[in-house]
Formats: structure tokens, sequence, C-alpha cells
């Protein structure tokens, strides 16, 4: 009945869900929302949120990031220069090292351009970084991030804030299957149910965003998606039932009065 918590680069959560700081009404919400996910890791996109501005609320007065893990993200970035330059700055602010990368191909779809994440990835690692990194579902990409040292494959299950879920199941197990450090499912997660499925794939997390900060509760979906990647666990470690062409009957046939 035990299970391992979730480490990233040495450090252990004991809750395998991310939840994000944008699209919230309120940075009062935002906080409300994460203590009802459970969640012990927040991403911050470093060029959106404010974090050292004393004049303007900021998210710091809101979520203490003495208790809850900041991770600096590269969100609207869409070069490995621009991804470079905004980490640098988040370290520089925060002294953070644990930073998501994502670096964007365009601005329809928020795909994730491959060859500026892995440039970029190789460089950020070279310079110290623990790299978590935001990648297409595409199995030989992900092992070139893993073999370039990033400590985190983190594969969309569909596009960024489409509420679509997961896609194509087949390559995240793939993906699973052949990588030795955290897979987590980021971006395209809108209900429960798409938590849970990606959970039952065998990755050892999930990072959402607008699921949680769009639904009309935010709090009540937050504290939803909490149970719902517990569920999903807890269904991957218990090994599901194997699928069957015909009826299987639930009592035995034999000895029957």
């Amino acid at each position: 009945m035990t299970d391992s918590p979730l480490t990233i680069a040495g450090q252990s959560y004991s809750s395998r869900l991310i939840i994000g700081t944008g699209k919230y009404k309120t940075y009062a919400e935002n906080a409300a929302a994460l203590e009802a996910s459970g969640a012990e890791i927040v991403t911050v996109a470093v060029r959106r949120v404010n974090l050292s501005d004393p004049s303007k609320e900021r998210l710091t007065d809101h979520i203490d990031p003495k208790k809850t893990t900041f991770l600096p993200n590269t969100a609207g970035c869409f070069t490995a220069d621009e991804a470079l330059r905004t980490l640098r700055l988040a370290r520089e602010a925060g002294d953070w090292k644990l930073v998501k990368l994502e670096v964007l191909a365009d601005q329809k779809t928020l795909y994730p351009d491959m060859e500026e994440t892995l440039s970029a990835a190789k460089i950020l690692v070279a310079e110290g970084f623990e790299v978590m990194v935001y990648c297409s579902d595409d199995p030989v990409y992900a092992k070139k991030l893993e073999d370039a040292g990033c400590v985190a494959i983190m594969p969309l299950g569909s596009l960024i804030g489409s509420g679509l879920g997961i896609q194509n199941p087949v390559n995240i197990r793939l993906i699973v299957e052949q990588t030795k450090v955290p897979v987590i499912v980021d971006a395209g997660v809108g209900a429960a149910s798409d938590a849970a499925i990606a959970m039952e794939l065998g990755v050892d997390g999930v990072l959402m965003n607008t699921a949680i900060a769009e639904a009309k509760d935010p709090v009540r979906m937050a504290r939803a998606m909490k149970h719902a990647v517990i569920a999903g666990r807890e269904c991957y470690l218990a090994g599901r039932m194997p699928k069957k062409k015909y009826a299987d009957p639930s009592s035995p046939l034999g000895g029957l009065i």
C-alpha cells in the first residue's frame, strides 16, 4: 500500500500534481486553489508574473516561496536565446536553479519547437540549471532530452490550454517505459478524468494551469484534480485487469445449485 514520493533533482514531494500561476482572477484565488490542490510546486512565468515590484501586488504576497517550490518557466519564449536570457535573469532575481524550459514554435498552436528546446536544454544543463523540459510526445526527442541531462521530461497531453485531454496515450506510455527521470504530463488536461488517465499510463505527475484557473469554481476543480491524480496513481500501481473480447462472469459457474 506504500508508494515512493515524487523526486525531482533530489527533492521529494508528496503530491504528484503541479499547478500554474496564470489566468487566475486574483493572486488570492490562485493561493486558495493551491491549498485545495495539495500541490507543492507552482510554475511561474518569469516574463508575466510580478515577483519583485513592491509597489504592486506580488505573487509572493500570497504564496510563500519558502513553503512552496517556485518553478520559473519560459512561457512566451519562441527561441532558445529568449529562453536562456529569461532563466538567467530568474537565477539572478531569485537564485532559482530548478527551472522549467519551454520553447514554443508558433503563437497558434504553442507547440514546442524541439530543435530549439534541445539546444537550450544542453546549454542550461552545462550552466548548472536543473531543467524540467516541456516537449512533444515524441519518444525520440524525449530520449535526447534525458541524455542531455534534463531532470524531468514533460510531454504534452495535447495543446496548451486546449483541454483536449491525452491525445496520444501510446507515445506517453513509450516515453514512460524508456525514461529513468520523472515523466510529467504537461498541457492539455481539461477534466479530472484526463488527469486520472495520464496517471494510469504510469507517468510520475501531471502539470496543469488552465483546467483549474478557467474552471467556474477553480478551488473546487483544484480539489477534484488532487483526487484524480491520487486515483490514477493508485490504479496504475494496482495493475488493471486485462481487457477481454467477451464477457467473463464475476461469480464462478461451477458448483451451481
